[in-house]
């Protein structure tokens, strides 16, 4: 009996998972719109028929969405792992440093947008002033829809390459030191030491962050919708923000679900290819050891 009242627990929890994620799916299987109740009914994957081969800007939203992600995730990456290089040896003023730059992690995204978005104002914002002061004369930042994806990427970097750092640093931390001593010992270059000793005992470390960053970039909504709503135009509609506007502005819940569940299957699919290489790369390290 114990054993079942021990696991009621999880079992609650993916009760609470799997409800929303079936209505989902059921809704994404109808014509529903908030506003035409009673021509609600099953449609089947007309819904999803319609994204792939009659909408063109479902393409502009998959692109965007694989843009914002696949930059975000790489310049938080290199940014994270070099904080994290820089702050390795163990001293109170590295312990400082790292505890001040988890600041940004404290702030709300959307807040944290909101405050970009201050400062990047034409009229009287800091950022705007010193872009000025440096020759870029009326920089439209988030107003445009060239640099509209630029400003919402620099704000996201601020916001999560604290939480990359944070893991990679201690991944660092708890690399075994033998290997580091040989090869002081031996004189070998510090570059080799890093591509050859360093780089793949802290590639599961790697993985993990670049996984929790990727599906939560392409889920992102918080910092794309305070600042731009999507826009200009569509420039920035990714998956979340286009879901929302099709729910909140033209109550179609039958598409807004549709978009979902394609969002959910393509994070599935991300998430199963880096899980499956965390594990060949587990693998390898037993078999090695």
């Amino acid at each position: 009996m114990l054993p079942y009242v021990l696991s009621l627990p999880a079992l609650l929890v993916c009760i609470g998972i799997l409800i929303p994620f079936v209505t989902a799916v059921i809704y994404s299987l109808q014509r529903y719109r908030l506003s035409q109740p009673w021509s609600r009914q099953f449609n089947w994957g007309e819904n999803y028929y319609n994204f792939l081969f009659n909408d063109p800007g479902f393409w502009n939203t998959l692109k965007v969405s694989l843009l914002y992600a696949g930059i975000t995730v790489t310049l938080e990456l290199l940014l994270g792992l070099g904080i994290a290089l820089l702050l390795q040896k163990r001293s109170r003023v590295n312990n400082f440093i790292s505890i001040m730059l988890l600041l940004p992690l404290m702030i709300a995204p959307a807040l944290a947008a909101l405050m970009w978005k201050l400062m990047t104002n034409p009229g009287f914002g800091i950022l705007s002033y010193l872009a000025n002061q440096v020759g870029l004369q009326n920089f439209r930042w988030a107003s445009s829809p060239d640099t509209a994806l630029f400003t919402v990427v620099l704000v996201d970097i601020w916001v999560y390459t604290p939480f990359i750092m944070i893991l990679l640093l201690a991944g660092l931390r708890s690399l075994p030191t033998q290997p580091f001593e040989a090869a002081a010992l031996d004189g070998v270059p510090r570059t080799f030491v890093f591509f050859r000793i360093t780089l793949p005992m802290l590639t599961p470390y790697i993985l993990t962050a670049t996984l929790f960053r990727l599906l939560d970039s392409i889920q992102q909504f918080d910092i794309i919708y305070a600042m731009t709503q999507g826009g200009p135009g569509n420039a920035l509609t990714v998956f979340q923000v286009e879901a929302y506007l099709n729910f909140f502005q033209s109550t179609n819940v039958g598409r807004s679900a549709a978009l979902m569940v394609i969002l959910w299957a393509i994070t599935y699919l991300l998430s199963n290819i880096f899980i499956k290489n965390w594990l060949r790369l587990r693998e390898r390290a037993r078999g090695e050891a």
